[in-house]
């Protein structure tokens, strides 16, 4: 089992910066991406960026690559979610989990954080 501890949510308003942490109890051979995904009231879950844990390559889908920065840290089995100029649609219930293959797919990734808020005042 991997225990996945998303951090860092709050509110902030229009414009601001946040960033989320994602502390993982362990990393096992079919956890070698971390990725980040977001669910607003009322929408379905959506990608946000995913990262490897070696090697740090990395996946945003177009729509995030401005504004959204994933990072890690091997050391303190932690990666991190730099969100900047943000706005009120970024507003969501933010969450990381962590899986064997680099992709936005939901399905692939087999263990899952419990969320962190973002509100995003205007």
């Amino acid at each position: 089992q991997v225990q996945l501890v998303e951090s860092g949510g709050g509110l902030v308003q229009a414009g601001g910066s946040l960033r989320l942490s994602c502390a993982a109890s362990r990393r096992t051979f079919n956890t070698v991406v971390v990725a980040w995904f977001r669910q607003a009231p009322n929408k379905e879950r959506e990608f946000v960026a995913a990262i490897t844990w070696s090697g740090g390559a990395t996946y945003y889908p177009p729509s995030m690559k401005d504004r959204f920065t994933i990072s890690r840290d091997t050391a303190k089995n932690t990666a991190y979610l730099q969100m900047d100029s943000l706005t009120p649609d970024d507003t969501a219930v933010y969450y990381c989990a962590t899986g064997a293959q680099l992709t936005p797919l939901e399905n692939v990734y087999d263990y899952w954080g419990q969320g962190t808020q973002v509100t995003v005042s205007s």
